[in-house]
């Protein structure tokens, strides 16, 4: 089996054509909505990235679902991606977007927490674990490759039970941002006031057919991308204890593929963390909508479309269970149009 998974990450980098040298060009490098001068920055731009945390393929955790899998490589590439751009989200909520990590540096109590919100394990609430097993609604079975779609409506269901961040996770419909319903999503967190929106700064979710990508920048006509196709042992840590997190930054130089090379299915993620974030976003979208009426990636607009379904806010379950234990709970769940399964664990 070693054998098998080794010989499948080789034909991954084969296939991916990456780049790891940045260019020497005069071009800026934006990494996450910030810019660097490579010439003259380029060590901070590294120390962005590293910062960045990231999720790749694990084996060796406690089988899914009690009998499923205990590894991920090979299907679970865009469920990590996920990770990735939910984690940036929540470091931007508790950290700020000027955090870097140092290696073997002291770190703050809060980013702790958020490592332990996507640990290998059924207790934590954005495990692939649960991740895999809330994908059974969205018609996926464990041990499937999903789209980025799927992980985006996985992501918001979850989300439902994480009451430490209180996000609103917002997925939009045909493209389309609706100002409307996003204003609903902040009314229901308006103790927060805070939405974090997929489709749409947090990264891309996409790649090649079957082969996923965070991409976390771009320069010159390449976008830069963290690669979570390299297997790792996955971290053993109890719950409240301080996590190894040396396996959870990337400490080589970022890779790069060229925009031509990527699939149309993707995914966008932007973090707002104030109702004033979001105007301020959507006046920026909607004058770059302006100048690109014929290369849109979305939409954005202010009322919900009259012929599309009525826009229902997610509401968490009435189920007496904390958010590490949801999916060991049955009854009574999402009794709406959006039904899904629930697995037992």
């Amino acid at each position: 089996m070693e054998a098998v998974l080794a010989k499948y990450e080789n034909q991954i980098n084969v296939f991916s054509e990456y780049l790891e040298d940045l260019p020497d060009t005069d071009e800026p490098v934006w990494i996450l909505g910030e810019c660097y001068d490579v010439k003259t920055g380029k060590s901070e731009l590294l120390s962005d990235v590293r910062s960045r945390l990231w999720f790749t393929y694990r084996k060796k955790f406690s089988p899914i679902g009690g009998t499923g899998p205990s590894s991920d490589t090979g299907w679970g590439c865009m469920l990590r991606c996920g990770q990735m751009i939910l984690a940036q989200a929540l470091v931007c909520r508790h950290l700020g977007r000027e955090w870097r990590w140092v290696a073997e540096g002291t770190q703050p109590v809060e980013y702790q927490r958020i490592l332990h919100c996507f640990l290998d394990r059924k207790d934590s609430c954005y495990s692939i674990h649960q991740m895999a097993q809330m994908g059974v609604g969205e018609g996926k079975s464990v041990g499937e490759w999903y789209g980025p779609n799927t992980v985006a409506q996985v992501l918001k269901k979850l989300a439902l039970f994480d009451d430490w961040n209180s996000l609103a996770v917002y997925v939009s419909m045909d493209n389309t941002v609706v100002i409307e319903d996003i204003s609903k999503c902040l009314e229901k967190n308006v103790e927060e006031q805070e939405c974090f929106k997929m489709p749409q700064s947090c990264g891309v979710l996409g790649g090649k057919p079957n082969l996923a990508y965070y991409f976390i920048g771009f320069v010159d006509d390449e976008l830069i991308y963290l690669d979570p196709h390299t297997t790792q042992l996955a971290v053993d840590s109890e719950t409240g204890s301080t996590v190894d997190d040396q396996s959870y930054h990337c400490q080589r130089n970022p890779r790069r593929m060229k925009i031509t090379s990527l699939d149309p299915s993707v995914a966008l993620g932007f973090f707002c963390k104030s109702e004033e974030d979001f105007d301020s976003w959507c006046n920026l979208v909607q004058q770059e909508i302006l100048k690109k009426r014929n290369l849109r990636m979305f939409e954005l607009v202010e009322k919900h479309p009259s012929h599309w379904p009525p826009f229902i806010t997610p509401t968490k379950p009435e189920v007496q269970t904390t958010g590490a234990e949801f999916i060991e709970s049955t009854d009574k769940l999402f009794e709406s149009e959006e039904e899904f399964e629930i697995l037992n664990v």
